[in-house]
């Protein structure tokens, strides 16, 4: 599972985001994916700075400009695409102001990542074009299905399951060190 390239689509479902705010992040430059006949190809790298950059966005509100250069220097780390490294410090800062430092939990990031892998699998992509034959009763067989699946759940449980679900999905904290310096007369 390691060495397996997902689609846009499979990509956002893994990530947790629409497809459409990943494509952004690849239009803007934040993610440089490999790209063969017009499609994008994501390996475990780009999902893991994917990952980051969905996290950064979440947490700072950054803009692509400082997301573009986090997250590239980010990917430079020994180890990134495995999470061997449990954070990751980025510091940034002009000659004037103090340096900002940013605390970045990837070896969480990564767990998580692999923890979603599986939803790859039920993100399928269509084929370009017209639909595929036999797309409406595939589409009827499927809704069957999860309505078989459901008739046993209450409606307390579905309320329950989305607000678990929400709080889950809150704003992650973020951590900025700050360090102390001499002052000098």
């Amino acid at each position: 599972m390691r060495d397996r390239e997902l689609k846009l689509k499979q990509a956002s479902a893994v990530l947790g985001v629409r497809p459409k705010d990943l494509q952004n992040f690849v239009q803007s430059g934040v993610l440089r994916p490999r790209r063969v006949g017009g499609l994008y190809y994501f390996n475990r790298k780009a999902l893991v700075t994917a990952k980051v950059a969905v996290y950064l966005k979440d947490s700072l509100g950054a803009s692509t400009r400082y997301l573009t250069k986090f997250t590239r220097a980010v990917a430079q780390v020994p180890g990134f695409a495995t999470g061997e490294a449990e954070t990751v410090r980025v510091q940034t800062g002009t000659r004037d102001e103090e340096p900002l430092s940013i605390l970045i939990p990837l070896r969480g990031l990564v767990a998580e990542l692999d923890e979603r892998m599986p939803l790859a699998d039920q993100a399928r992509d269509l084929p370009r074009g017209r639909k595929r034959a036999g797309w409406k009763e595939e589409l009827r067989t499927a809704l069957k299905q999860g309505a078989a699946d459901l008739e046993n759940v209450s409606q307390a449980d579905v309320a329950r399951t989305i607000k678990s679900y929400r709080r889950e999905r809150r704003k992650p904290g973020l951590t900025v060190v700050a360090e102390a310096v001499e002052a000098t007369a």
